[in-house]
């Protein structure tokens, strides 16, 4: 994941000044002098890094901070709002027309991802109630619009195509096109290079200048390091670009580059794609990923990941089932397909406060969910609902249905008995005996990861 070396040393750092009581001026400017060599190593460029430890020992020598009661806390809290400022201080909306259609360029290299990420913003904004456009501007890379088509279609978002003309005259009909069709987003996925060269940027001006798009966004693939900034530049002194699309943040990418070129254009980062699949994109939040590099979690983007994937009417139901103590297979199964679709689950631990570092010693199998799921699915419908009435000859079967062994299924029902055990006596409880029981279920939870070829 991008930014986890970075973190890693941000953390050994702050390590030293916790361990002393008070702080001198020297302490704080070596602290900074290993912040800084954290942000050259994680990509960031020379003068970006130099000023930001410039701004956080200017303001950490005060003596507001050097007489405080907690100032290596106080030190930390300035580093992460001189962070949340250095990535843009509030996360930055699409440029919307005050008439629809609103016209996005989407521009960037060749393999950067423009096609997919046209996609995938398309996706998000259709998800919102809106009626985007794909429009194949790529006439030259071959079978670029083919591949627009075939993501357009997994999105569910029409693509206007006019094949192999001027990619001018394509972005100035499909203007017209969504005008007539009530289209009220317009997504030009224009052609790159394999690197910056006059040619692309003259058809890139000359498309600027006939459709006058609202947004021009920038692609930029996280895991070119220090080119990102060089390219970012060069697009926008050519175009004057509105926003950056950063791709690739869930890889091995040191991350440096999406400091950096923020910090040299002043444009803003608008989104950021996480995965591979089209609804891997989420809007670019520089407090919460100020929050996430220095290993404070990010519990606002877990819980709005929540919202988006779990079912509401579900959770009342199942809410209720639970003080009835009538939580069967089903709903176990049920949890756990709502919990997959938020993404994968160390990703989503990463952002409980505290937990990046510790997971760095724990593996987490997602393979152990698929198996659980292939044992329950393996049932009846009656078994899932009666799980009593699973007996030898029963489990036997369900294990030889999902090619495991029946003491994967007796480790199931056995936790699942724990769990029904569990839920029984918080109904009954005191209200603090049942905040006894909540502390113990993480070691349940592990427990279900307990089965063989399952550990966590």
């Amino acid at each position: 994941m991008a930014f986890e070396g970075l973190s890693d040393r941000l953390e050994a750092a702050f390590k030293k000044l916790k361990s002393k009581g008070s702080l001198t001026e020297a302490d704080v400017k070596e602290a900074m002098r290993e912040v800084r060599l954290a942000l050259l190593e994680a990509d960031v460029n020379y003068k970006v890094a130099k000023d930001f430890t410039a701004n956080v020992t200017e303001r950490a020598i005060g003596a507001k901070v050097m007489e405080s009661l907690t100032p290596s806390q106080m030190v930390i809290k300035i580093v992460n709002e001189e962070l949340t400022n250095l990535m843009g201080g509030t996360k930055a909306r699409l440029n919307t027309a005050n008439h629809p259609p609103t016209i996005v360029m989407m521009c960037g290299l060749q393999g950067s991802g423009k096609t997919t990420h046209s996609a995938k913003l398309a996706l998000m904004l259709k998800n919102q109630g809106h009626r985007p456009l794909l429009v194949g501007c790529d006439v030259y890379r071959p079978a670029a619009i083919k591949q627009l088509e075939v993501v357009g279609e997994k999105a569910g978002v029409p693509v206007f195509q006019l094949g192999q003309i001027n990619p001018v005259e394509i972005a100035k009909q499909a203007v017209a096109y969504a005008k007539d069709h009530g289209n009220d987003y317009v997504f030009l996925d224009t052609a790159g290079r394999l690197h910056v060269d006059e040619e692309l940027m003259t058809e890139l001006k000359n498309i600027k200048s006939e459709v006058h798009p609202h947004e021009i966004m920038l692609v930029v693939d996280s895991m070119t390091g220090q080119d990102a900034v060089n390219v970012a530049t060069s697009f926008n002194e050519a175009l004057g670009i509105d926003g950056l699309l950063l791709t690739k943040l869930d890889g091995d990418t040191r991350g440096g580059a999406a400091l950096s070129a923020r910090a040299v254009t002043g444009k803003p980062i608008k989104f950021v794609g996480t995965g591979e699949k089209l609804g891997d994109l989420d809007v670019f939040h520089p407090d919460r990923m100020a929050s996430r590099i220095l290993g404070m979690g990010d519990m606002l983007s877990l819980i709005e990941k929540a919202e988006m994937e779990l079912d509401e009417k579900k959770a009342r139901e199942l809410e209720q089932k639970l003080r009835k103590n009538k939580f069967d297979l089903n709903d176990l199964l049920d949890q756990l397909q709502q919990v997959r679709r938020m993404g994968p689950i160390k990703d989503l631990l990463k952002m409980l406060p505290g937990m990046g570092k510790k997971l760095d010693e724990v593996e987490v199998d997602e393979r152990q969910f698929d198996r659980i799921q292939a044992i329950i699915l393996s049932m009846t419908p009656q078994e899932r609902a009666k799980p009593d009435i699973i007996n030898p000859s029963r489990k036997r079967r369900i294990a030889a249905g999902c090619g495991m062994q029946v003491e994967d299924v007796n480790r199931l029902l056995s936790q699942y008995r724990q769990m029904q055990k569990m839920f029984k006596q918080m109904n009954g409880k005191s209200s603090k005996k049942m905040q006894k029981r909540m502390r113990n279920m993480p070691g349940m939870m592990n427990g279900m990861g307990g089965m063989n070829g399952f550990g966590m």
